[in-house]
């Protein structure tokens, strides 16, 4: 079997599992849809519990991201297929979405390159944040608008780009130069001691 032949067939078993499970579909199209308005909550309510290391780890996620993204650009430059409800039959497409390239996948990169900083930084129940960002992948694939390689590789280069941003950006001296400018600024508007405790 070919690696294509595989990814298709390998599609189709976690995409059928919408017609043997339509149960789950509402939640599934939850994750596959909405998920990434709770991630940006979440980083929200991190940023401001007003703890620098929490501060630095949402930067270098946020850089974490653009990286990937920018990688996935290219990625699919020289790779490039449409949605498989585009590309095949008898595909179970739970969502609406435009044809275009599919590879890699936008949200598998988003969630990948913040839930594997959060991981990396050591956050309280660091697994989960693992879980969170591989449903969120398996969703996009259970809709219908992703294959598995969309997500393997968006998956793959999130993480790659979140490794080398876990071990450069809070060294840089430059973004705790911004930092510590933001936060002068803040403690104007918003004057609340910083926290040293982790949340």
């Amino acid at each position: 079997m070919s690696v294509t032949e595989l990814n298709v067939e390998l599609f189709h078993q976690i995409n059928d599992l919408g017609k043997e499970y339509s149960v789950a579909n509402p939640a599934i199209i939850f994750i596959a849809e909405y998920m990434v308005y709770v991630l940006a909550l979440i980083v929200l309510v991190i940023w401001f519990t007003r703890v620098q290391k929490n501060r630095v780890m949402v930067i270098s996620a946020g850089i974490a991201f653009i990286v990937a993204e920018i990688l996935g650009k290219v990625a699919g430059k020289l790779h490039s297929n449409q949605q498989p409800f585009a590309e095949l039959a008898n595909v179970n497409q739970l969502i609406e979405k435009a044809v275009d390239n599919s590879f890699p996948s936008d949200h598998t990169i988003l969630f990948f390159s913040f839930c594997f900083t959060f991981f990396l930084f050591g956050k309280r129940l660091g697994v989960l944040w693992i879980l969170l960002a591989c449903l969120v992948g398996v969703s996009r694939i259970w809709v219908g608008v992703h294959y598995p390689a969309d997500v393997a590789v968006g998956a793959f280069i999130a993480m790659v780009s979140a490794f080398v941003a876990y071990l450069v950006v809070p060294k840089l001296k430059v973004i705790n130069q911004l930092l510590a400018f933001y936060e002068k600024i803040e403690q104007m508007v918003l004057p609340t001691k910083m926290k040293t405790k982790d949340f």
